[in-house]
């Protein structure tokens, strides 16, 4: 019998004239924007979308504007010039991006990765092993986050012989997982793969929720899952132009994770991609939420907000001015409320 999940991937949709009445658009454009940037939505994306309006639609649903962007670049974080060997992107000194899938549950029309996904050969035994073959050469090396497309869409087989090879280079001490499928296809969610990922702890699932109404009674379930088997799990959100951009919003999402153990990890600034200059908001604007929300829902709910610098500069933190005045005797800074509070620097010491 077919699990369901490979029933839901199954039948999800590629052919944009599909969705012409429910975009509004005409099919002739629809299909002139995935003939450059293409489409699939599965059934359980769709419906959650539909359900949710405009915000979620709009992550989906292509855009017309997707072919007007000219601010973005292909590669905006320079993951192909700092790829030694092909799927692998090493940046950091101790860490790596390891693309291990070509495939997505469903595409995100905001997609760092928009250059490729859909758009990727499948990945062969030999790139797996000439990846792995650079991370155990490379003894400094200590974090391996797997990355795609979506590593959870694989097979439970493949994913555990992935998973295994990494595991068993002995500097490696983390490995990450970065996913949608507790989003987008949370009956991936099953026993086995549950099984499979306890076995390669530490283990560290960071998923991706951008609104609140993503957090179905499915995809709380999913995550629950997850935690039960002592996964730690993180979620990072992109911070998208009417979607989210707006403090209520997501300080509404940043509860409802923690009320399904996910800890909010990064609120991300929009990355500077090609075709999807309508989704980026003025930095000015995260700024102003991350001050809304620090101090008015618990420091765990809050979030780190983030830019990875275009040309791969890799990630910087961006934060409201707290500090107000500086010199030799005192730290005067703004709290939440807007008061200001001076803190006396000691006089002896570093």
């Amino acid at each position: 019998m077919t699990p369901e999940w490979k029933r839901i991937l199954a039948e999800s949709i590629d052919n944009p004239r599909d969705i012409a009445a429910l975009s509004g658009l005409d099919a002739a454009t629809l299909v002139s924007v995935c003939s450059r940037y293409p489409l699939l939505i599965n059934p359980y994306v769709l419906h959650t979308a539909q359900a949710g309006g405009p915000p979620l639609l709009k992550q989906v649903i292509p855009d017309p504007r997707e072919l007007d962007d000219r601010a973005g670049v292909a590669d905006p974080l320079a993951e192909e010039r700092d790829s030694p060997v092909p799927l692998l992107t090493h940046r950091y000194p101790d860490r790596v991006l390891f693309l291990v899938s070509g495939r997505c549950a469903s595409i995100c029309r905001f997609c760092t990765r928009k250059r490729k996904i859909g758009r990727m050969d499948p990945i062969s035994d030999r790139a797996i092993e000439n990846g792995v073959d650079y991370i155990r050469g490379n003894d400094r090396i200590r974090d391996v986050l797997l990355s795609g497309g979506d590593p959870l869409v694989l097979e439970d087989d493949r994913l555990a012989w992935i998973l295994s090879m990494v595991r068993s280079i002995p500097h490696v001490e983390t490995i990450r997982i970065g996913t949608r499928v507790p989003c987008f296809l949370p009956q991936r969610i099953t026993p086995g793969l549950v099984r499979v990922l306890r076995r390669f702890q530490p283990l560290y699932v960071n998923m991706h929720f951008n609104h609140p109404a993503e957090i179905t009674p499915e995809a709380a379930a999913a995550c629950l899952k997850l935690a039960d088997a002592g996964l730690p799990l993180g979620s990072q959100t992109v911070l998208l132009r009417g979607v989210n951009d707006n403090a209520s919003i997501l300080a509404g999402l940043m509860r409802a994770l923690l009320r399904i153990r996910v800890k909010p990890y990064y609120l991300l600034q929009a990355d500077l991609t090609r075709g999807t200059d309508h989704f980026r908001t003025r930095t000015g604007t995260g700024l102003e939420i991350m001050k809304q929300m620090r101090g008015h829902i618990s420091g765990m709910a809050v979030p780190a907000f983030v830019m990875d610098l275009p040309g791969g500069g890799g990630k910087v933190p961006l934060l409201p001015d707290y500090v107000q005045s500086r010199d030799p005797d005192s730290l005067t800074l703004r709290n939440y409320r807007g008061d200001l509070y001076t803190y006396p620097e000691p006089h002896t010491g570093g």
